[in-house]
């Protein structure tokens, strides 16, 4: 992956490079860019979950200090990093999803509506590679087995592949569906009476929608979810995940979180700015 990104930035020439998240392309397109020197920016800048064994971690701290502009969704991450003694820039922006969230999710309700009554189901997503592979599947499986009320699970190819071959057996009430695009998705998580996730995106997206969520991860890097109570860390623990379901609810009151819906207006007006600069 790296050779190919740094393949195009040499053909290209691009007077910045922008990477999102914590994912291995995140970290090769980082790599990439500084090899071809090249200056960097990362948004989603500075979170922190505290779990090294965690892929995602690891890329978010090496990411994090190479970049010249650091773009963060709170001022959380922007002390961690100014903790941290990194040497880019740092910019408090917002978070871009809930930019796409506030926008988006009125469209994705009105164009694709839900087979179920809101507020009566759960959604389920597994995709994690920590979490596809035995033991921690079939821990998973029996889990999203004891919620009592319907779960739609759209499943990951991988997830749907090692259910089939671990000979996993899913409950009547959770229904397995075909991956969903992102308005689809957004349409029945925001509908739904909670999430059931081991995704760091639907964690924050299911607190703008105002649906609580049970995670299932013993970390995660959207710390003020969990300590506002409208998200709960299960690991793969069978029964925390029935009881924590059937217990989720909503803080009565909900702080903004990550942002105000701004954050791409923000970092567009940094970058031309940079770019003016130069």
């Amino acid at each position: 992956m790296e050779p190919a990104i740094a393949e195009t930035l040499f053909a290209e020439d691009p007077d910045l490079v922008l990477v999102y998240g914590d994912t291995n392309t995140t970290l090769a397109g980082a790599r990439a860019a500084v090899e071809a020197g090249i200056p960097l920016a990362h948004v989603e800048a500075g979170l922190r979950s505290g779990d090294l064994t965690m892929p995602e971690e690891r890329t978010r701290i090496e990411v994090d200090r190479i970049g010249a502009i650091l773009f963060c969704p709170d001022e959380r991450s922007s002390a961690t990093l100014r903790e941290e003694g990194v040497h880019g820039e740092i910019h408090v922006v917002g978070d871009v999803m809930a930019d796409a969230s506030r926008r988006f999710a009125p469209i994705a309700r009105k164009r694709y509506p839900i087979a179920f009554e809101p507020k009566t189901y759960a959604v389920a997503t597994v995709h994690r590679e920590a979490n596809v592979f035995p033991p921690r599947l079939a821990r998973i499986v029996q889990g999203l087995n004891q919620i009592k009320m319907r779960v739609a699970f759209p499943a990951h190819p991988r997830t749907r592949y090692q259910i089939r071959r671990q000979q996993l057996t899913l409950a009547a009430r959770v229904l397995l569906l075909d991956p969903l695009g992102y308005l689809e998705l957004a349409s029945l998580v925001s509908q739904a009476n909670v999430v059931v996730t081991d995704s760091g995106g639907l964690q924050k997206e299911a607190y703008w929608y105002g649906v609580p969520c049970v995670t299932l991860r013993p970390s995660t890097e959207w710390v003020d979810t969990v300590a506002v109570g409208a998200n709960v860390l299960v690991d793969d623990d069978p029964d925390a995940v029935g009881s924590a379901t059937a217990a989720a609810s909503m803080p009565k009151t909900r702080p903004v979180l990550y942002g105000d819906g701004h954050a791409s207006e923000r970092i567009a007006k940094v970058l031309l700015a940079t770019m003016r600069g130069r």
